[in-house]
């Protein structure tokens, strides 16, 4: 009987350390087919890897509203003002200091999340329309300030002539920025993926749907909620540093309130089911808005149809539709399921 069972309990481990290594593998060959196709599509273009930095900066934006706002459901709006500490970070840093660049990084990402740590606890008892009004305003009156704080922002002017961050004295040329920037995006949403089928990120979904079921195991729903605004607002001030580094140059006009709601609707148009559909809609975002060929109107009206087609025939995003043609093309058998 000892030598049954301990055969029995060594099969689920094997099955489960396989089906890891299956994941890892998927993960890796998802981020390198998304590397080689907008390497691809990009090629030597200097307006498309100008693109491709604007999608890497709204993607990071976006999958820094991923975990609060789709998984815990809580609505900030103040995420333009986490991008604009992790761009003025950087550019205080580095061109007012004289520092590394990545101190700038590091930085704005402890900044980003402390803020939103006082802010998540200050409205910890509003939801829904009242959490997305007083976080709106707070993100106005951030940028009030960066405009008024002439010392430490440079005012309207902002602050030009930022560095690029070096490696060990190599300056990367603006190729090989393209490709870093894309493979910070993959690492993020990898990891951020990773969290979300974690027992804290299951936590945190379950908190949103019933909270006083959560509470009663011993989980504060309030301290999920807190942490993921941090690890939220962290990644997002990514983005501002990223997109800073880019263009070398940050005013206060630069993450302005029309950041934070491309950033909504960025996982809808991906798909809200897994931390992929925020590149993806960031991509999409993107291509509409600036690189329609032969679309002479307003590129943010395109969006909003083109987000209103998709809330209406595939209201799971562009993934969630992939995966239903997928599932009724190639059906899975009972053995299987079994």
């Amino acid at each position: 009987m000892a030598v049954v069972t301990t055969t029995e309990t060594a099969i689920p481990a094997g099955r489960t350390g396989i089906s890891a290594a299956r994941t890892v593998l998927g993960e890796l060959g998802i981020c390198l087919a998304v590397l080689a196709v907008v390497l691809l599509w990009m090629g030597p273009s200097l307006y498309r890897q100008d693109l491709v930095f604007l999608a890497a900066t709204y993607a990071l934006v976006a999958l820094g509203m991923y975990l609060p706002f789709v998984l815990a459901g809580s609505l900030s709006m103040a995420y333009s003002a986490y991008a604009a500490i992790g761009a003025y970070a950087v550019a205080y840093l580095s061109v007012k200091q004289g520092l590394s660049p990545w101190w700038g990084w590091l930085a704005g990402m402890v900044i980003a999340a402390a803020v939103a740590l006082v802010l998540a606890v200050a409205t910890r008892k509003l939801s829904g329309f009242y959490l997305a009004a007083v976080t709106l305003l707070f993100a106005i009156a951030f940028e009030h300030w960066l405009g008024d704080a002439t010392s430490i922002t440079g005012g309207s002017s902002g602050i030009a002539n930022i560095a690029v961050p070096s490696l060990f004295g190599w300056e990367p040329p603006r190729y090989a920025q393209v490709v870093a920037a894309i493979v910070v995006v993959c690492a993020i949403t990898v990891l951020i993926d990773r969290l979300r089928r974690s027992a804290w990120g299951l936590s945190l979904s379950a908190a949103r749907e019933n909270a006083p079921a959560v509470q009663s195991s011993g989980i504060s729903p309030t301290h999920l909620t807190v942490v993921a605004l941090a690890v939220g607002a962290a990644i997002a001030s990514t983005g501002g540093a990223l997109f800073t580094v880019s263009v070398q140059a940050v005013t206060p006009e630069t993450f302005g309130l029309d950041l934070v709601f491309l950033a909504i609707f960025m996982p809808i148009i991906g798909g809200r089911g897994s931390a992929w559909g925020a590149p993806l809609g960031a991509l999409i975002a993107v291509g509409v808005t600036l690189n329609m060929p032969g679309y002479q109107g307003s590129g943010e009206l395109l969006l909003a149809v083109v987000v209103l087609v998709i809330l209406l025939l595939a209201p799971g995003g562009v993934i969630g539709w992939a995966d239903r043609l997928y599932r009724r093309l190639v059906p899975s058998g009972n053995k299987d399921r079994r």
